[in-house]
C-alpha cells in the first residue's frame, strides 16, 4: 500500500505521542468509513487501547467535538483519564459488562473492536453492541484474520468471519418473498463490508422490508426466458396453453391451488438438483 498525505488516519497515527500498532491496509478502511464523523459531536469507543497511542490518534482524527472512550482489561489503562479520555475496565466477552457500560454511556456512534481478537470476544461484542449504535453508525472489527489462524481455533464453523457471513441471511430476510425469519439484525443491520482483516457493519434505523414493485410503463409482450430451456419452462408453457384453451377449468380455485402446490414441489426438487451441480465451486 502506498501511504500518502491523503490518508488522514495514517497521519494521525504517525503523529500520536504514544505507541500504537496497526496494519498498513487499515488506514484506507478507516478513512472510507469514518471520515464522515470528523468534526462532529460523536461518541467513539475503542476496545483494546494497550499503550494509549490510538486514543490520541482518534482524538486527532475526529476533532475536539468527539467523545473518546477506551475499553481495556488492564486496570493501569485508567491513567489515560488524566489526558481527557474516558476509560472503562472490563471483559468484552462478558455480556453483563456491556449492559452496564451502555447504561452508563448511552448509545454510541462508532465502535472499533481492537481487543483480544478471539471468536468469543468478537461475536459477543458484536451481538451486545449493535443495538446500541446510533443510526448511521458503524461497528468496525479489526484483525479478523484470526478467523484463519489455527491458534485461535481455525478451521471451525464458529469463527467470527463465519458468524459475520451468517448475518447476510438476516439482511436478506427483509425481502418479503423469502422464507427467512426477521431478526433484530434484520431491523438494524443495513450492510456488511468485508475487507482483508477488517469487517465493517453499517447500522441504520431505516432498514425496512423489501418487496417487488412495477412502474406504469407499457408492457411490450416480452417473453420471460428465465426457464425457457428447462423442464420448469416446459411446464409453465403448457400450463399457459391450458389456461387459454380451457379457461373454465381454471376458474376452479381448488384446482388452481393444487396445481400451484404441485409446481412449487417440483420447483424445489429441480432447484436441489441444480444445487448439486454447484458442489465443485464450493
Amino acid at each position: 500500500m502506498k501511504i500518502t498525505k491523503a490518508n488522514s488516519s495514517y497521519n494521525c497515527f504517525m503523529a500520536s505521542p504514544y505507541f500504537s500498532s496497526k496494519h498498513l491496509t487499515y488506514f484506507s478502511v478507516y478513512d472510507k468509513y469514518l471520515s464522515k464523523f470528523i468534526n462532529n459531536e460523536i461518541v467513539f469507543v475503542e476496545i483494546g487501547i494497550f499503550s494509549g497511542g490510538s486514543l490520541f490518534m482518534w482524538r486527532d482524527f475526529f476533532g475536539k467535538k468527539a467523545r473518546i472512550i477506551g475499553i481495556d482489561m488492564n486496570p493501569e489503562a485508567k491513567k489515560w483519564e488524566a489526558e481527557g479520555f474516558e476509560i472503562f475496565i472490563g471483559d468484552q466477552s462478558d455480556p453483563m459488562f456491556w449492559i452496564d457500560f451502555f447504561e452508563k454511556i448511552g448509545d454510541v456512534d462508532v465502535i472499533i473492536d481492537d481487543g483480544g481478537h478471539t471468536y468469543e470476544q468478537q461475536i459477543i461484542t458484536a451481538t451486545s453492541c449493535m443495538a446500541r449504535i446510533k443510526d448511521g453508525g458503524v461497528l468496525l472489527v479489526e484483525d479478523v484474520h484470526t478467523s484463519f489462524f489455527s491458534e485461535f481455533g481455525y478451521p471451525s464453523k464458529y469463527t467470527f468471519s463465519e458468524w459475520a457471513k451468517s448475518k447476510v441471511v438476516d439482511i436478506n430476510a427483509r425481502f418479503t418473498e423469502t422464507d427467512l425469519p426477521l431478526t433484530n439484525f434484520s431491523r438494524q443491520l443495513d450492510s456488511i463490508h468485508f475487507h482483508e482483516s477488517i469487517i465493517v457493519f453499517s447500522i441504520s434505523d431505516k432498514c425496512s422490508n423489501n418487496s417487488p414493485i412495477n412502474n406504469r410503463g407499457v408492457r411490450d409482450g416480452a417473453r420471460d426466458f428465465r426457464h425457457e430451456n428447462s423442464s420448469m419452462g416446459l411446464i409453465l408453457k403448457n400450463f399457459r396453453k391450458l389456461q387459454i384453451r380451457y379457461p373454465s377449468i381454471f376458474k376452479n380455485k381448488k384446482l388452481i391451488k393444487l396445481a400451484k402446490k404441485s409446481m412449487n414441489i417440483y420447483t424445489k426438487h429441480t432447484a436441489r438438483l441444480r444445487v448439486l451441480k454447484l458442489k465443485k465451486y464450493f
